[in-house]
């Protein structure tokens, strides 16, 4: 009887053992299929990469990231796939805007230019039927930073401006006396009429040598005004008569100024519907873009009513970020760019317009930049609409803004 009970004792041991023993192997086996399949998988994307698996970016040089096989195997039976290009691009600079007593009223001064920096981003294409449906950015990396553009902005009046080489001032008179010599009793080499530009190349005493339409010599201070003629203009002809405003129209050329002076683009953007006041305590910088980047302000100053529903989005409240500019399908929101104030984000996309859209490639633009045309079918709404904005009523909004706009001069 004691036998017995050893014997079943000792077959249940055994057993267990065998359980365990069996257990225990095929918890090895499954460690190490998935050892297998994470550090194939990871493997695979380095080689195809380039670079390390942990890289926040995976660096392509521009080359196409082979994401089919991983990504895209149960897309390709419905016609869907997705395929992610990492490449290298301009990382474009921020203009900062500073108020300068000293400066005439109006009067915009360079005292450093922008330099662009690099970026890597990774961009997120999806294809149905072979066309593409959808085009995201879905991450970026800095490489070099920009260096910010500097903007001096006039507060004062004209006459505590003090003129310094390299200076544009205006005949004031209605003629004055270009001098071989900086003495009244030195020959006239020419005349020149009211608002003719001249370049200061000297200060001397109570002269300016100047340089005009190929001559040099020296000119009266007291005959010209550092104050631009069109600032000038603009505060003596407060009103919408200007003969500089061009005729609005549907087809009308985006890569020139409207013409509207600085009081008239205060006037138009001061309006019931801006109940933040967004608008209106940024006019002057629709005005500036135009002084600067030869592109229409009240284009710029539609599409930021439309985008941010007259700063009402909350992009624009929190960002500062009036064009939603940055913000992708997926992530709007997170993907926004963010700046300190609107000057920032209004300049921003001016030259967002002018390099990218506005122009064919090639084109010389601001700072002796070239344009690079990389989404340019022409510089009308409807050539912006081509690649601007995947709602094909796009340009019909922006131009709706436009025309409301331009109605109230």
């Amino acid at each position: 009887m004691i036998a017995k009970e050893k014997n079943k004792s000792r077959n249940k041991l055994s057993l267990k053992k065998i359980i365990i023993f069996f257990s225990g192997i095929i918890i090895l086996l499954y460690l190490i299929i998935l050892y297998n399949y994470i550090f194939n998988k990871n493997e695979v994307l380095a080689k195809e990469t380039g670079v390390e698996v942990n890289s926040n970016v995976k660096i392509s040089n521009a080359n196409e990231i082979n994401l089919d096989e991983v990504i895209n195997e149960n897309n390709k039976e419905n016609g869907f796939k997705e395929e992610f290009i990492t490449e290298e691009v301009d990382l474009e600079y921020i203009t900062k805007y500073q108020s300068n007593a000293e400066l005439p009223k109006g009067v915009i001064q360079v005292v450093q230019e922008g330099r662009e920096g690099k970026q890597e981003v990774t961009i997120k294409k999806t294809y149905e039927n072979g066309e593409i449906v959808k085009e995201e950015q879905v991450n970026s990396k800095i490489t070099k930073a920009a260096v910010n553009k500097i903007v001096e902005v006039g507060s004062g009046i004209g006459s505590t401006y003090k003129v310094k080489v390299g200076d544009k001032v205006y005949i004031v008179s209605d003629r004055a006396e270009i001098k071989l010599e900086p003495n009244e009793n030195s020959t006239k080499i020419a005349t020149l009429g009211k608002d003719e530009e001249l370049t200061v190349l000297e200060i001397n005493g109570d002269y300016y040598k100047i340089e005009a339409i190929g001559i040099i010599g020296y000119v009266k201070k007291e005959n010209v005004t550092f104050r631009n003629k069109e600032n000038e203009n603009s505060e003596q002809n407060n009103n919408s008569n200007s003969t500089n405003i061009r005729k609005l129209s549907f087809n009308m050329e985006l890569n020139k100024p409207s013409g509207l002076s600085l009081e008239q683009f205060k006037k138009i953007l001061t309006d019931s519907k801006d109940v933040n006041k967004v608008m209106q305590n940024n006019a002057e910088y629709f005005y500036y873009i135009e002084e600067q980047y030869n592109i229409n302000g009240l284009f710029v100053a539609a599409v930021a009513i439309h985008e941010s529903g007259w700063g009402t989005s909350k992009i624009s409240k929190d960002k500062y970020n009036l064009f939603g500019y940055g913000a992708y399908d997926s992530n709007p929101y997170n993907g926004a760019y963010e700046f300190s104030d609107y000057s920032e984000s209004i300049d921003l996309i001016a030259r967002v317009f002018v390099k990218y859209y506005l122009n064919p490639k090639g084109t010389s633009i601001y700072g002796g930049e070239q344009a690079s045309g990389k989404y340019y079918n022409g510089p009308t709404l409807t050539g912006v609409n081509t690649k601007y904005a995947t709602d094909k009523n796009w340009a019909n909004a922006v131009y709706k803004h436009m025309e409301y706009l331009y109605n109230k001069l």
